[in-house]
C-alpha cells in the first residue's frame, strides 16, 4: 500500500554520516511534534536529482523555515557515505538540508514508493516525492509519476500547496 495523505509515517531507521561515523536516526523521533519536510529521490548524484530536485530545496530553505517548517530532510536509497558527499557537493548540507542514506531501502518499501529500473541500474530506488510531516503524520503528499521529472515534488511546488 502506497502512502497517503492523512496517514501516519512509518517507524524506520535511516542513517545519517556525522563526526562519529554512522548512526541510526528514528524517523519517528526526527517527526514526534515537528514539522518536518521530507523529499526523496531515487538517487544520489543522478541528473535530476543533482540539478533539479536537491537545488529547488536549497532555493526555498528559507521560505519553509518562514512557514514554520523544523527541518528538510532529503532521503535517497544511497550509502551515508554517499549521501554525506552529496550534501557536500550539492551544498544542500551547507544549506541546513538534513541528507538521510535509506540504505536497505527499507523505508521507502515501508510507504510502497520503491520502483526499479534494472536497465539503469536502479533496484529498489525510491519513486520521486516530496511531502509535508505533522508530528509524524503526512499533512500534504506530492509525487512525480516519473521517477526523471522533477515537477510536482520540487521546493515550488510544494511551498505553493501548504
Amino acid at each position: 500500500m502506497t502512502i497517503s495523505q492523512g496517514d501516519q509515517l512509518p517507524d524506520a531507521n535511516l542513517v545519517e554520516l556525522g563526526a562519529d561515523g554512522p548512526a541510526q536516526v528514528s524517523v519517528a523521533e526526527k517527526t514526534k511534534g515537528r514539522k518536518v519536510v521530507i523529499f526523496a529521490v531515487p538517487g544520489a548524484f543522478t541528473p535530476t536529482c543533482h540539478s533539479a530536485h536537491v537545488p529547488s530545496f536549497i532555493r526555498t530553505k528559507e521560505q519553509f523555515d518562514d512557514k514554520g517548517v523544523d527541518e528538510i530532510i532529503c532521503i535517497s536509497v544511497n550509502d551515508p557515505f554517499v549521501m554525506k558527499a552529496w550534501g557536500e557537493a550539492t551544498g544542500a548540507s551547507g544549506a541546513g538540508i538534513t541528507m538521510l542514506a535509506d540504505a536497505d531501502s527499507s523505508f521507502t518499501k515501508a510507504l510502497g514508493m520503491e520502483f526499479s529500473a534494472p536497465p539503469a541500474g536502479l533496484t529498489d530506488r525510491s519513486k520521486r516525492y516530496a511531502m509535508l510531516v505533522e508530528d509524524g503524520k503526512v499533512t500534504l503528499l506530492q509525487a512525480e509519476e516519473s521517477p526523471g521529472t522533477c515537477e510536482v515534488s520540487g521546493g515550488e511546488a510544494l511551498l505553493a500547496n501548504m
